[in-house]
């Protein structure tokens, strides 16, 4: 049976290698990936990563192309509000 880990949680598998730092960077991202997320098709939190960015929901089967360690990246965020902000302007 496996040890618990205290502090480093999903990273406890790697042991003291690669440096705490480096070990604290890769929580950050498999704690992202691993996570569900909300469907932004039928609102459930049921969206989980598939491949490196292909997200899939298992409620209603869609299949979502996003980030490769979270859904929404920060980019994606930034573009979708300026071409919201330009299509009301528009308007």
């Amino acid at each position: 049976m496996a040890k618990h880990t205290r502090k480093v949680h999903i990273t406890g598998k790697y042991g003291v290698r690669y440096g705490a730092s480096l070990r604290k960077q890769i929580k950050k991202i498999e704690i992202t990936q691993h996570a569900k997320y909300t469907c932004g098709f039928c609102g459930k939190d049921s969206v989980k990563r598939k491949a490196t960015g292909v997200w899939n929901c298992s409620s209603c089967r869609k299949v979502i192309a996003g980030g490769a360690y979270m859904m929404n990246t920060p980019a994606a965020v930034t573009v979708r509000a300026q071409i919201r902000r330009l299509r009301d302007l528009a308007e």
